[in-house]
């Protein structure tokens, strides 16, 4: 590979021909299938490699343009669970690879960023050491190790040259094809992962934003036996420097954790996704894998607050009041909430009976005091949410998302899918229960496997 193919590709005409070759690629592969099917060939066999080809290309592609795509492409990643057993297989091992890994920027041109962010004389007095090899490249920055001039291991975050532009580049380009990308990742509505992903990039851009973000997780978490947040020690426009956390990434995890591994891991990432919002008031809302570590002293190592929601109440007592009411049965009690949240529209009317079903697959697992998350159960609560066959889909048209709960909703639904990935048992009632406002436990039926 080039310097300049190491280098954001920041050309809008470029990307977007490199984002349009997607689509196309999957059509000729398509019709090159269709000639094996007559020439003979096994449809299962064609059908097998015609997703195998699409999943490689399409990492090849979002993952060398960085920016917008590769976080488009991290964004489906963490819903991967979700998706259909049989296109499961040739997506799986690279969108994963998305959640952490993307091709380098070369090490002269790292080295002129940081002379020009942190001096000229940034390899002498602040970095005295410096690792050219990143440990991990993402959508908008890559990360190296080093050791700061006081002592302490260093983790230095680098955002590659023109992401922003590339960025807008992306979003516009990849909002045009969203019905299209439909057909990379079967049973994926992108359009609104594309809307959220537009909402949040310029933030994510800002370093001063994310360190400001950060020092307030780390001050929330101070000590802390369950959750480490590193401390930021300086950043630029560029660049930001923050303590190394040391630990096995959540995607290792996620391959080929032990079973006792599962179960740890699932509880420190529910419980943190649980307790943040009330801790530190704001909720971090980018829940894929690539972003904590299980630390060698058992904690949760959590990275990258580019994207993050400020919640000064905490988590809204709706959401504990909503719960609440699903899991009682009370489905005026339900439709009167919802309403007063804004997902029932003025005007608009609902069978309250029909709603209490309709949310039924998602709230049914928090009657269990154990209960593990799995590829299969979300794949089976997702079929039934949006089987149209049953009556109560019509009911699911009916409800609005407010504005407010937009990136609540993404965090929370993107949460459930790494946990399904992870496949640990974790406590489930017990956490919802001490962290989320507005539940009411004495509402809850028993346990089914307890009763």
């Amino acid at each position: 590979m080039s310097e300049r193919d190491r280098e954001i590709p920041g050309s809008s005409i470029a990307r977007a021909a490199r984002l349009a070759g997607l689509p196309l690629g999957h059509a000729g592969r398509a019709a090159l299938g269709m000639g094996k099917r007559v020439g003979g060939k096994p449809a299962e066999a064609v059908a097998s490699e015609l997703q195998a080809r699409t999943a490689e290309q399409m990492f090849a592609v979002l993952g060398q343009l960085k920016g917008g795509a590769m976080k488009f492409g991290q964004a489906l990643s963490v819903m991967e669970a979700a998706m259909p057993e049989e296109v499961l297989g040739p997506y799986r091992a690279t969108l994963t690879k998305l959640q952490e890994s993307g091709p380098p920027m070369g090490a002269d041109r790292v080295h002129g960023i940081l002379a020009q962010e942190l001096g000229p004389r940034w390899a002498t007095t602040k970095l005295v050491e410096f690792d050219d090899v990143p440990a991990a490249a993402a959508s908008i920055g890559q990360v190296h190790r080093g050791v700061w001039r006081d002592g302490r291991e260093v983790a230095v975050k680098i955002q590659y040259p023109g992401a922003g532009k590339a960025l807008l580049s992306d979003l516009n380009q990849l909002s045009r094809m969203a019905r299209m990308a439909g057909s990379w990742v079967p049973g994926i509505d992108v359009k609104p992962i594309m809307e959220e992903l537009r909402a949040r990039m310029s933030e994510e851009l800002d370093y001063s934003l994310e360190a400001r973000h950060q020092r307030h997780f780390a001050r929330a978490f101070r000590d802390d036996e369950d959750v480490l947040v590193p401390d930021v020690l300086v950043e630029s426009p560029q660049v930001l420097v923050t303590e190394w956390v040391e630990g096995t990434p959540l995607a290792r995890v996620i391959a080929d954790g032990t079973p006792e591994e599962r179960d740890e891991a699932a509880s420190l990432y529910l419980e943190f996704q649980l307790r943040a919002p009330t801790r530190a008031r704001l909720l971090h809302a980018d829940p894929h894998p690539g972003n904590f570590r299980i630390t060698p002293d058992g904690r949760l190592g959590v990275l990258d607050f580019g994207a993050v929601n400020r919640l000064p109440q905490g988590m809204p007592p709706e959401m504990g009041e909503i719960l609440t009411a699903s899991l009682a049965g009370d489905g005026e009690g339900l439709v009167a909430v919802l309403r007063r949240a804004g997902f029932i529209r003025p005007g608009i009317q609902i069978d309250p009976d029909g709603l209490v079903e309709y949310l039924q697959p998602l709230v049914e697992p928090i009657l269990h005091e154990q209960f593990t998350p799995t590829r299969e159960w979300l794949r089976g609560a997702a079929a039934q949410i949006q089987d149209p066959r049953r009556p109560q889909f019509l009911i699911g048209l009916k409800l609005n998302l407010p504005p407010d709960y937009l990136l609540i909703h993404r965090v929370w639904l993107g949460g459930i899918g790494v946990l399904s990935q992870i496949g640990g048992t974790v406590p489930l009632r017990e956490m919802v229960c001490a962290y989320l406002p507005g539940v009411d436990e004495s509402r809850f039926p028993p346990d089914p496997d307890t009763a």
